[in-house]
């Protein structure tokens, strides 16, 4: 389960940065629409946004999965994309009814059209396997050294060659696949349309349980990007802003969540804090409140009580269910191009089918949500905010800025040679540290960290809110700028000690003449190699209790 969630975590991280777009593409696809400020050119280029998701799939999680970010992954994954859609296409052949009655030149026009409807069904998830393969290529080949003759094509600019023929296999497995492909998808659909309020109930409560790990994120693609088919706009979605009528299923229920149950939340954990703490807490509670109020990012809200208080987690879970069924029944349908907050519901509020309802059922969830967690937060004497043990944490931002915050968080996180890869998506950092033991969960939480999570032996999550990627660009601004002055003592080498890799290791690296330097760490070594393309990194992690590579060439090897 841990290899699982190795494996997915650092997908659902990557697919923010492209969804990070849709906002973008929602706002300006509305305001340029008839029925608001009805400006042609701009509601063309929401369109334009929505119409080439596969593409900006491919790129951002190409991006997300290399290594360095670097552009070759992108272009790697573009190439990918391209190949196999173009490609795939060739395969199709329209059904006669299709170009029936049409002269030769017009039927295979029709014909081409028909086919390329067909793969954009499907340009979301090949997007994402395009931009998978061009980030892991980029990491196996971006080091790789062709004989001399064909020297300009190794190294970065191998990438997209290799990934280009992957392409071709991909487009291979599409193309005779497609039928069956298709069948599945259709199946999916309407499996999820009869499950009915059942199907909407599981899919909140997941939606909110896999929170804790960020797989929330491949959950929300599938409906939001594959469930359904609306002229052809695929997804919940798409679907929404296409002006599907019956769009907005996965969508509509967090509404009165966001808006109304979690804000009264925070307004019951204010109530319940001690007297003396109720003033310290006050400012943090009405913040959050009101983000989630406004944009529906409720994140820092439900780390406050979720390893605290997971009974009310479990609640929140269980209600947020509920709220889908509910609206689901009641045919409420709103959607969003970020979240489910008021800026989102008055935008969207014309393209919605009964919005009007959401004010009496959010005023009911911000009852139910205000009464339980009062109840609960009494007789179970939950350490909510301002009921905490001991010392308060200080509140998000409060103890420094800039240039000092982003170095006060890698000293905290155990000093720049602790961190070997420092990324964020919408509301935490995302960190692969070499040692989980370095790491200041106090100092932590006095920068204002919501929630510590490590959902594995070298990943840690900090959860902060939405100054989540400015923070990550502090802390990667504090490393390049010399934060090693601020790093801590598990760090320091022991160059008294004699440095011997073990047999296996050594092999995998290539042997002793690849080695070009090697340090011994508390629990690990780094080691430089001449030439990355001569490690097997598979005997590697066989031989190794773990190990990552921060950069071409470098690895940090966990050790006993």
């Amino acid at each position: 389960m841990r290899k699982i969630l190795e494996t997915l975590q650092p997908l659902g991280r990557a697919l923010m940065l492209p969804i990070a777009v849709l906002p973008v593409a929602g706002l300006l696809l509305r305001i340029g629409q008839p029925d608001l400020l009805d400006i042609a050119f701009v509601s063309a280029a929401g369109t334009a946004i929505f119409g080439n998701l596969g593409i900006l799939f491919a790129i951002g999680v190409a991006v997300g999965f290399a290594r360095d970010g670097n552009g070759a992954a992108a272009l790697a994954g573009v190439t990918c994309y391209l190949v196999s859609t173009t490609g795939a296409q060739t395969f199709l052949i329209a059904p006669p009814e299709v170009v029936a009655g049409l002269p030769d030149a017009a039927g295979k026009v029709v014909a081409q059209a028909w086919a390329t409807g067909q793969i954009d069904r499907l340009e979301v998830p090949i997007g994402i396997i395009s931009g998978l393969i061009g980030g892991k290529f980029y990491n196996r080949f971006a080091t790789i050294a062709l004989p001399e003759y064909l020297a300009f094509f190794g190294g970065r600019r191998f990438v997209p060659i290799a990934a280009g023929i992957a392409g071709l296999l991909l487009a291979g497995v599409l193309g005779y696949g497609y039928a069956h492909i298709s069948s599945a998808l259709d199946a999916a659909s309407h499996a999820v349309v009869e499950s009915g309020g059942a199907g909407m109930f599981v899919y909140g409560v997941l939606n909110r349980l896999l929170l804790v790990t960020g797989l929330h994120h491949l959950l929300n693609n599938v409906a939001w990007f594959l469930v359904g088919d609306f002229g052809g706009a695929t997804g919940d979605l798409g679907r929404f802003f296409a002006g599907d009528p019956n769009a907005g299923a996965f969508m509509s229920g967090f509404f009165p969540v966001m808006m109304f149950g979690l804000p009264a939340a925070c307004l019951a954990m204010y109530h319940e804090a001690r007297p003396e703490r109720r003033k310290a807490v006050g400012g943090m509670l009405f913040s959050l409140a009101f983000t989630s109020f406004l944009t529906g990012v409720t994140e820092p809200i439900e780390f406050t009580f979720m390893f605290l208080a997971p009974v009310l987690y479990a609640i929140h879970a269980v209600l947020t269910g509920v709220a889908m069924t509910l609206m689901d029944m009641l045919g409420i349908k709103l959607g969003f191009g970020f979240s489910a907050g008021l800026f989102d519901y008055v935008l969207n509020f014309k393209l919605s089918t009964r919005p009007w309802m959401l004010l009496p059922v959010g005023a009911a969830y911000a009852v139910i949500y205000y009464t339980l967690f009062r109840f609960f937060i009494r007789k179970l004497d939950l350490a909510t905010p301002g009921r905490e043990k001991g010392e308060a944490v200080a509140a998000a931002g409060e103890t420094a800025a800039g240039n000092e915050r982003g170095a006060a968080f890698v000293k905290a996180l155990g000093g720049a040679a602790n961190l070997t890869s420092v990324d964020a998506c919408t509301t935490r950092l995302r960190l692969i540290v070499a040692d989980q033991s370095a790491v200041d969960d106090a100092a932590l939480n006095a920068l204002g960290a919501r929630g510590i999570i490590r959902p594995s032996a070298n990943a840690t999550q900090v959860v902060l809110g939405p100054i989540a990627d400015l923070v990550a660009e502090e802390i990667r601004g504090a490393i390049g700028g010399g934060a090693a002055a601020v790093s801590v003592a598990p760090a320091q080498a022991l160059a008294d000690e004699a440095v011997t890799l073990p047999a296996e290791i050594l092999a995998a690296l290539g042997g002793e003449a690849n080695i070009r330097a090697l340090q011994a760490l508390h629990g690990r070594f780094r080691v430089e190699v001449v030439d990355a393309a001569r490690t097997d990194e598979a005997s590697l992690l066989a031989a190794a209790n773990g190990a990552v590579s921060p950069q071409p060439g470098v690895y940090h090897i966990l050790h006993d």
